[in-house]
């Protein structure tokens, strides 16, 4: 281990895991994913979206026995080194990192576009100043980062509610889609959309990657997976009933900003502010908790020398991983001023999907009392993720392929070295 690497504290009960995995998946996947969805399903999009949460429920599942029986920093990095070996938790520990980097330069993107609405390099920078500005609210210590996560938490569900509110009425376009709900004339696209929609469930992992600061972790774990998802997925199916009641499939899937323009066509134009003001906390608060969670998986890499050692090095006053915070913000910023938004969808996805396609191999060989669910569900997880994986657009997938591959291959060159 690097010198100074230390455990760190368990300083996370029930209230403040469960803060943390709202917080990164009720962030600002939401405000900008149901377009794209829409874009793809059209009027089955509801049912792209129960697939994405059937699938995020599964790998929700194989995480929470995981982490579980082995809770410390790193997630499926660490299962899927003690599970399955130490190439396959490379390879999840390197699409969680790189998948998640690029996640958190697109959330930072979408707060400085609702700050700076014009597009330039002033509304870069203020990304960029928006990542510094967070990695050391996570280097000061995960109890600071729950107590801001708490508070943007609570402000986005409050602007999320006032969009549900007033888009479920409807202005009328949107109900004969509804209707016909079932009539699935484009399988392809309605998968395509839960890969995308996976987008905004991917958050609870921050959870299992925190393992390490969670107290009576075996208790507090799946209780938190398992509650912040069901919360999640019924603010989430309140959306997309209201976006697709107020603007129909077509005109959701055309807009840049649905949520907003939900309120518009509602007449509530004079409530969007709100709306923009709840985006912008959101992306903030989705970019605090993957900053800290992609921090312990760098930990946990830097501990067994798949990263420089040096990595895991931890605070000796926060008790937390300060030298992957201050080099993953740097880092994130800087991507912050080249990446796309809508591009980085597909890519995250198709990384996090990889990530927990071996999570579910990793507790399919759990035995005996680390065993919490059957390992039918483990099977299914695992199948979803490959399947929502494989319809993602061609570009994100050959993206993703090529980097995780790149990975690979950097790895085993300094082997050889």
């Amino acid at each position: 281990m690097a010198s100074g690497d230390a455990s760190l504290k368990r300083r996370l009960g029930l209230g403040g895991a469960l803060v943390i995995g709202l917080g990164s998946m009720i962030g600002a996947g939401v405000f900008v994913v149901f377009a794209p969805a829409a874009a793809a399903a059209g009027h089955t999009l509801l049912i792209g979206l129960a697939l994405a949460a059937v699938v995020a429920y599964l790998n929700a599942m194989a995480s929470a026995q995981l982490a579980t029986a082995y809770p410390t920093s790193g997630g499926t990095y660490v299962y899927g080194r003690e599970r399955l070996g130490e190439w396959w938790g490379f390879t999840a520990g390197w699409g969680f990192v790189v998948g998640k980097t690029a996640s958190a330069a697109a959330m930072a993107l979408a707060f400085a576009a609702y700050v700076v609405p014009t597009p330039g390099l002033v509304q870069r920078l203020v990304a960029a100043l928006a990542v510094l500005a967070l990695g050391g609210v996570n280097v000061l210590g995960v109890h600071r980062t729950a107590w801001v996560t708490a508070v943007l938490v609570t402000l986005t569900l409050a602007s999320l509610m006032l969009v549900i509110l007033v888009g479920w009425p409807g202005t009328g376009q949107g109900l004969p889609s509804l209707a016909c709900l079932v009539c699935v004339d484009n399988w392809y696209g309605t998968i395509q959309s839960a890969g995308l929609l996976f987008f905004a469930f991917a958050g609870y992992a921050r959870i299992a990657t925190l393992g390490e600061e969670v107290v009576d972790p075996r208790r507090t774990i799946p209780r938190a997976i398992l509650l912040a998802l069901a919360i999640t997925v019924l603010v989430y199916a309140g959306i997309g009933i209201a976006t697709l009641s107020a603007l129909g499939p077509e005109r959701l899937a055309a807009s840049t900003a649905p949520l907003r323009d939900v309120m518009v066509a509602a007449g509530f134009g004079a409530l969007a502010p709100v709306v923009q003001v709840g985006a912008a906390l959101a992306s903030l608060g989705a970019l605090l908790t993957l900053m800290a969670g992609i921090a312990r998986t760098v930990l946990a890499m830097g501990r067994n020398q798949d990263l420089p050692g040096w990595l895991a090095t931890v605070h000796p006053r926060f008790s937390t991983p300060h030298h992957a915070e201050l080099v993953l913000a740097g880092v994130i910023a800087v991507v912050a001023l080249a990446t796309d938004l809508r591009n980085a969808i597909g890519f995250s996805s198709l990384c996090v999907l990889v990530y927990y396609a071996i999570a579910n191999a990793a507790a399919f060989t759990q035995v005996g009392a680390t065993r919490l669910w059957p390992r039918e569900l483990n099977v299914a997880g695992m199948l979803g993720c490959l399947l929502l994986a494989a319809t993602l657009p061609w570009q994100s997938v050959v993206t993703g392929v090529g980097v995780l591959g790149l990975g690979l291959l950097g790895r085993r060159l300094v082997r050889a070295a």
